[in-house]
């Protein structure tokens, strides 16, 4: 397919803007067709109580889609379970994101720190709409490319769409988290995130590789380079990137909403006083992101009451439970815990640790990954090391 007419114009103006520091990839921007790869897609309702998504779907020439498939955002293509390949003109959909087709700049920049050149065998994971693999096929030829996805119907949409330009990579129905297509690749990109870095991706990365993922329920993108006896090492990134975590079935698993009501009033098992500073884990991504990679799969709500005051909860899977009310003018903080761990204390030990070393940058983090040890960050001045 000939990048000409409208589609052709805009895709050549995306790529003018999203390739100005990786200009090895504005070809391969200017001749993707993405608005074959995106027909219809999810937007969030505004001011809607919950996750509630509107279906959008526009003729395949039609200006609205040109401009919206050609500009650098995220178009979510799957909300739970329900594609909206599958849903009929007007129709909702409630819940989390499932798919997408990643905003262009993030894509190029990842691509860009892949530094991946023509020769390399590469894995992209995540095949989402077929967007960073139709970049990856144009400019390192389709059989040096390979794409996995846990959904068929991701595979087989991406596969015939791409046809349709004239790409043909492999793309293969595949749980990335264990065995891939082939033994070795130069190159792996995740476009999924997750926690650990399967051991699988490691064993296939050829010594000199390169790795470019994120961690799961962080934004923390991490480049690392394949060294002797199977460890990659490498660095966080400055500029963070969010990703959907590497799911096995058609969504993820339910929100602790049960749990939730318990804790929203209920004094718990210990209640403490607190005279410091309630954090706001909403405005403190770095915070948020150390008690993540502290204490795993923790899922924080918080709510302002009437008075103004905010209210943390944190929610963990084995029943633990915390909530933190601001303090009143004159009057320290209460924290009411419960379950088998003190989640509230976890955050303020973090919190600490932090603190006594100077709230450091995160992308000063070093990161080593091996297959059989697993992986860690670990601080500037290497005296605080987390687990991956």
């Amino acid at each position: 397919m000939t990048a000409n007419g409208p589609w052709g114009e805009a895709a050549k103006a995306l790529a003018d803007q999203v390739t100005a520091g990786a200009a090895e990839w504005h070809e391969a921007v200017s001749a993707t067709p993405r608005h074959l790869l995106v027909p219809h897609w999810w937007e969030r309702i505004p001011n809607s109580p919950a996750e509630q998504w509107d279906l959008t779907a526009h003729p395949e020439d039609s200006p609205a889609r040109i401009a919206a498939t050609y500009s650098d955002q995220t178009l979510v293509t799957r909300v739970g379970p329900h594609h909206a390949d599958h849903a009929r003109s007007g129709a909702t959909a409630a819940g989390s994101p499932t798919s997408s087709s990643t905003l262009p700049s993030l894509i190029v920049s990842m691509a860009h720190r892949l530094n991946a050149a023509p020769g390399h065998r590469v894995l992209d994971v995540g095949t989402g709409s077929g967007y960073a693999l139709a970049l990856f096929a144009h400019r390192l030829r389709d059989d040096h490319v390979t794409s996995v996805d846990v959904d068929p119907y991701l595979v087989e949409a991406a596969r015939a769409r791409l046809d349709s330009f004239g790409r043909k990579p492999r793309i293969e129905v595949v749980d990335a988290t264990g065995d891939l297509p082939d033994p070795e690749y130069d190159r792996i990109m995740a476009t999924v995130s997750v926690r650990p870095v399967p051991e699988t991706w490691l064993r296939a990365l050829r010594p000199g590789g390169r790795l470019v993922t994120t961690i799961a329920h962080t934004a923390l993108l991490i480049v690392a380079g394949m060294g002797e006896g199977g460890i990659a090492r490498g660095t966080v990134q400055p500029d963070p990137a969010t990703f959907m975590e590497a799911r096995r079935g058609a969504d993820y698993p339910p929100r602790l909403n049960a749990l939730f009501a318990e804790a929203r009033e209920s004094h718990g098992e210990h209640t403490q006083t607190s005279r410091g500073p309630l954090p706001d884990l909403w405005r403190d991504w770095p915070l948020r992101w150390l008690y993540e990679l502290d204490t795993p799969g923790v899922e924080t709500r918080a709510a302002t009451l009437r008075d103004g005051r905010r209210v943390l909860w944190l929610l963990g899977r084995d029943g633990s439970w915390a909530r933190a009310e601001e303090a009143r003018a004159g009057a320290g903080g209460v924290i009411h815990q419960s379950g088998p761990r003190r989640l509230y204390d976890g955050l303020e030990r973090v919190r600490r640790l932090w603190a006594e070393r100077g709230r450091f940058p995160l992308h000063s983090m070093t990161v080593e990954l091996g297959p059989e040890s697993g992986g860690t960050l670990t601080s500037p001045d290497g005296t605080w090391t987390l687990p991956l």
